[in-house]
Parts: structure tokens; sequence; C-alpha cells
């Protein structure tokens, strides 16, 4: 038999959720990194109340996941950077 799953500790979580909002600035292209921070912040809230260990297991596994393949979603992407910057990043004058 397989033990339960051990829920992750707070410390685990907040550093789960820095280190995705630290792979989102990763990103060159705005709309990606935004996507990608905005979607990190909504799973978190979404999960903020979940009680039962064995569900906040999953979803912290669920995260580390997510977090591998924004890691290496930010490799392929910085290969292909767009050479000029978009409409919502350039600063009026």
């Amino acid at each position: 038999m397989a033990a339960a799953a051990a829920a992750p500790t707070r410390a685990e979580v907040l550093s789960l959720f820095r280190s995705l909002i630290r792979t989102a600035k990763q990103f060159s292209d705005y709309n990606i990194r935004e996507y990608t921070r905005r979607r990190a912040v909504d799973a978190f809230r979404e999960n903020r109340a979940l009680a039962d260990a064995p569900a906040a297991a999953a979803a912290f596994a669920e995260g580390k996941k997510q977090l591998e393949v924004a890691k290496r979603q930010a490799v392929v992407y910085s290969l292909y950077a767009p050479k000029s910057k978009s409409v919502m990043e350039l600063k009026v004058q």
C-alpha cells in the first residue's frame, strides 16, 4: 500500500508560487508573460481553501508539473523572441 500524500507546508507552497511568478517574468512576450502570471495567481486563489491533505498534495504536484512546463516554454520562447515590443510595453511620451 502507498502511504497517504502529506499536505505541502506553507513554505513549500509559497516557494512554488514565487518560482512560477519568477518563471513567468522570463518570457519576453508581454502576452505570454501576463498569461502565465495570471494563470498562476488564479490557480493559487482557486486552491487556497483546500483543506484535505490528498487534494492539497495533488494540487501541489500539479503546480510543480506546470512549473516544469513553464520553464521549458520559457527556454523555447527565448529562442524565438519577437524583435519588437508589444504595444502594451511601449512607453507613452
